[in-house]
């Protein structure tokens, strides 16, 4: 017979793991639209082009081959974005797949008596509907930007060898 209680603690409840990932400073950046979801990545991209512009420039001296040094430090500065939505996307992911199992494993004292508990159908219903208006359109907003971001990135690249190719 079910129990229609959770006995799975407080802090380990996929809803309450949900709104801890939501309120977080990183994880919340996620959540916006338009230039407050972009603003970020393009400040990290500039602050990476910082760092990559004089190792490309070490590679491809800037006086001598400027459009191989502006597209191989554009590149080095597209790796940090990358990764910043790469992590996103898996925290927000593993947050979806907690939300929709229907069973959820907890430890109940943190010394590895892990226990398993069946979700109820309301307890289900909660969390399917927090996935489908909370954690997916994230999800989407991510993928989207992660394959912008990835297509500069090899677009540079590509665009960076076949210069050097030609030249």
């Amino acid at each position: 017979m079910k129990s229609s209680t959770c006995p799975v603690p407080v802090e380990q409840r996929p809803v309450n793991e949900f709104q801890a990932l939501s309120e977080s400073w990183f994880f919340k950046w996620a959540m916006c639209r338009g230039w407050s979801f972009a603003k970020p990545l393009a400040i990290a991209f500039v602050a990476n082009l910082v760092v990559s512009a004089p190792i490309a420039a070490a590679s491809f001296p800037f006086h001598k081959f400027p459009l191989e040094c502006l597209l191989v430090a554009a590149a080095g500065a597209c790796l940090i974005p990358c990764l910043l939505l790469v992590r996103l996307y898996l925290g927000w992911n593993y947050i979806k797949s907690r939300l929709l199992d229907t069973k959820i494993f907890y430890e109940e004292s943190g010394w590895y008596d892990g226990q398993i508990w069946q979700k109820t159908p309301e307890f289900l219903d909660q969390d399917r509907l927090i996935v489908t208006y909370e954690v997916q359109p994230v999800l989407q907003r991510l993928q989207q930007a992660l394959v912008f971001a990835m297509g500069v990135f090899l677009g540079l690249v590509i665009a960076s060898i076949g210069w050097a190719m030609l030249g």
